[in-house]
C-alpha cells in the first residue's frame, strides 16, 4: 500500500559538523562515510580527542605560567593597593562562580536533550522490535496451521471419504492450496537475526545511556560544589580551604576537558551517520534481508510497490479457494457422510483464523509503521541527541573557563592573605587595641596575664585583674610630663589625668617608642612605692 513518506531533512548542525576535517593520527585526510568498524575512521574520531589533550595542556600550561608569575613577581602592598586587589579578586571570584553556575545549567539542558533523544531511540527499536517479531510469529503460526494442523484434518477426511473420489479430489486440490500458501509464507523475510542485533543494541545503548547521564548529573554536582566552597573560601579567607579547592579545581578542569573530547568525537560520528543514514542501513543489512525490502521500508515512497504484495495477494486467493470447498462439502457431503463434519467445521474455523492473520500480516508489512519508527529514531539521534552534545560541548568550554578564572584568582587572593596577615605581625602583640592578641588572649588566658607596659605603669600588675588607683588631678610628678614629652614629641602635655598615672595607651606607637617607654617606666618604678 504506497504511502506519503514524510521527508528526512539533516539539520545544519548535522551539516556543519559532517563538514569537520577528518584526519587520521598521521594528519592524513580520512573519508568522512559513517563507518565504525574502521580503523581509519575510529582514528579520525581519536584524533578529535588528541586535540581536546592538546588543548588540555596548552591550558594548564598557562595557567602554570601564569602561577609562576605570580609567586614570583614581588610588589610593594601599601595601604593605597589593598581595597584595589581585594575587589580584584572579588569580582574575579564573581565572575568565575557565574560562568560555573551558567556553564552547569547549559549543561543540565544539554544532557536532559541527549537523554531524551536516546530514550526516543530506544522506543523506537522497541516498536520496531515488536513489529518484527509479530510478523515471524504470524508467519511460524500460518505455517504451522498449514502443515499440521490442515493436514491432520485432511488425512481424516480422506479416510471418510474415500469412496468418493470427487470428494477425494476436492480434498488434494485444497492440500494444493495450502501447499501454495507455506509456500508464499517461506518467502517472507525472516526478521529473528534483525531482532536479535536491535536487541542487542537496545540493551547496550541503555547501558552506556544510564552511566553517561549520571555521570554528568556528579560531573555537575562537582562543580557546584567545588566552586561555591572556592567561593567560601575567599570569603572566608581560609588559605587551607582555598588551597585543597583548587587543586579539586584543577582536577575538574581535567574533567572538563575530557568530557569536551567525548562529546565532540560523539557529536562528529553521529552527524556522519545522520548525514547518510539509508546508505549504511543498506550496507549493513545486506546479508540479512534483501536490498529491495530495505530500501521500501526506508523510503516508503509512493513510487515503490511493496515487494510482499504478490505473496500477500497468492495467500488471500488460496484461503479464500479453500474456503468455498469448505463451504460445498459442508452442504454436498455432510448429509451424505455425518462423520465429516466435525474435521470439515475445524478447518472452517482454522482457515477463518488464517484470514485473520492474514489481515495482521498485511497490516504489520506496511511500510508506514516501520518508516515511522525510522524517522523517530532518527529525530532522537540527529536532533535531540546531537543538539544535547552540542550543550554538553558548551558546558565544558565554559567549566573549563570558569576553573581557569579561579584558578587565576587563587595567587592573588593567597597574596592578599598573607599581607593581611602581615600587616597584623607588624603590631605589637602585647597590644590591648590589636584584634589579633584579643583572639591569642581568648584562645591562650596565661599569655593575657603578661605584664604590659601598662601595667608597669599603673604599678598594680596585670591590667586584667587589679584596678588601677583613684588619681588625684595634680599627684604625678612634673618630671613624669616632661619624659612623656620627650616620648611623644618634645611638647609638655598638661592633663587633668596623664596617660601615665591612668594605665591607658597612647593610640599609637612603634616597637622603638615601646622599648624607650619601657626604660622609662622600669626608671620611676624603682623610686615608686606601692601602697601596702
Amino acid at each position: 500500500m504506497p504511502a506519503a513518506r514524510v521527508e528526512y531533512i539533516a539539520p545544519w548542525w548535522v551539516v556543519w559538523l559532517h563538514s569537520v576535517p577528518h584526519l587520521g593520527l598521521r594528519l592524513q585526510r580520512v573519508d568522512s562515510t559513517f563507518s565504525p568498524g574502521d580503523e581509519t575512521y575510529q582514528e579520525s574520531l581519536l584524533f578529535l580527542g588528541v586535540l581536546a589533550a592538546v588543548g588540555l595542556g596548552l591550558n594548564l600550561l598557562v595557567l602554570a605560567v601564569y602561577l609562576v608569575c605570580a609567586c614570583c613577581c614581588r610588589r610593594d602592598h601599601t595601604v593605597q593597593t589593598k581595597q584595589p586587589n581585594s575587589c580584584c579578586v572579588t569580582w574575579t571570584a564573581v565572575v568565575a562562580g557565574l560562568l560555573c553556575c551558567a556553564a552547569v545549567g547549559v549543561g543540565f539542558y544539554g544532557n536532559s536533550e541527549t537523554n531524551d533523544g536516546v530514550h526516543q531511540l530506544l522506543y523506537s527499536l522497541d516498536n520496531a522490535n515488536h513489529t518484527f517479531s509479530g510478523i515471524d510469529e504470524l508467519v511460524s503460526g500460518n505455517t504451522q496451521k498449514m502443515k499440521v494442523d490442515l493436514e491432520q484434518h485432511l488425512a481424516r477426511l480422506n479416510e471418510i471419504f474415500a469412496a468418493r473420489g470427487d470428494y477425494i479430489q476436492t480434498l488434494k486440490f485444497m492440500q494444493q492450496m495450502a501447499g501454495n500458501v507455506v509456500n508464499q509464507l517461506s518467502g517472507l523475510p525472516v526478521w529473528r537475526e534483525v531482532t536479535m542485533q536491535l536487541t542487542e543494541l537496545s540493551h547496550q545503548t541503555a547501558y552506556v545511556e544510564h552511566y553517561r547521564w549520571l555521570s554528568y548529573l556528579l560531573l555537575f554536582i562537582l562543580d557546584l560544589v567545588i566552586c561555591l566552597v572556592t567561593c567560601l573560601g575567599l570569603a572566608r579567607r581560609s588559605k587551607c580551604l582555598l588551597a585543597s579547592m583548587l587543586c579539586c579545581g584543577v582536577l575538574t578542569l581535567i574533567l572538563s576537558w575530557a568530557s569536551l573530547a567525548a562529546d565532540t568525537a560523539a557529536a562528529v560520528s553521529a552527524s556522519d551517520f545522520c548525514m547518510a543514514p539509508d546508505i549504511y542501513i543498506l550496507n549493513n543489512t545486506r546479508n540479512q534481508i534483501s536490498s529491495e525490502v530495505t530500501r521500501y521500508y526506508l523510503h516508503c515512497s509512493q513510487s515503490l510497490s511493496s515487494p510482499f504484495q504478490q505473496s500477500l495477494t497468492i495467500f488471500q486467493r488460496s484461503l479464500t479457494t479453500m474456503q468455498i470447498q469448505v463451504v460445498g462439502l459442508l452442504q454436498f457431503a455432510v448429509p451424505l457422510f455425518p462423520t465429516a463434519e466435525k474435521d470439515l467445521l475445524g478447518i472452517q474455523i482454522l482457515l477463518n483464523s488464517s484470514e485473520t492473520s492474514l489481515h495482521q500480516l498485511t497490516a504489520m508489512l506496511d511500510c508506514r509503521g516501520l518508516h515511522k519508527d525510522y524517522l523517530d529514531a532518527l529525530t532522537g539521534i540527529c536532533y535531540d541527541g546531537i543538539e544535547g552534545l552540542l550543550f554538553l560541548g558548551l558546558f565544558s568550554i565554559l567549566a573549563a573557563l570558569a576553573f581557569s578564572t579561579l584558578t587565576c584568582a587563587g595567587p592573588r587572593a593567597w597574596k592578599y592573605f598573607i599581607n593581611r596577615d602581615r600587616d597584623y605581625d607588624d603590631i605589637d602583640d602585647d597590644d590591648p587595641f590589636n584584634p589579633q592578641a584579643r583572639r591569642i588572649a581568648a584562645h591562650n588566658p596565661m599569655r593575657g596575664q603578661l605584664h604590659s607596659f601598662c601595667s608597669y605603669s599603673s604599678g598594680l600588675g596585670s591590667q586584667c585583674s587589679l584596678q588601677p588607683p583613684a588619681q588625684t588631678i595634680s599627684n604625678a610628678p612634673v618630671s613624669e610630663y616632661m619624659n612623656q614629652a620627650i616620648l611623644f614629641g618634645g611638647n609638655p602635655r598638661y592633663e587633668n589625668v596623664p596617660l601615665i598615672g591612668r594605665g591607658s595607651p597612647p593610640p599609637t606607637y612603634s616597637p622603638s617608642m615601646r622599648a624607650t617607654y619601657m626604660s622609662v617606666a622600669d626608671d620611676h618604678l624603682r623610686h615608686y612605692e606601692f601602697p601596702s
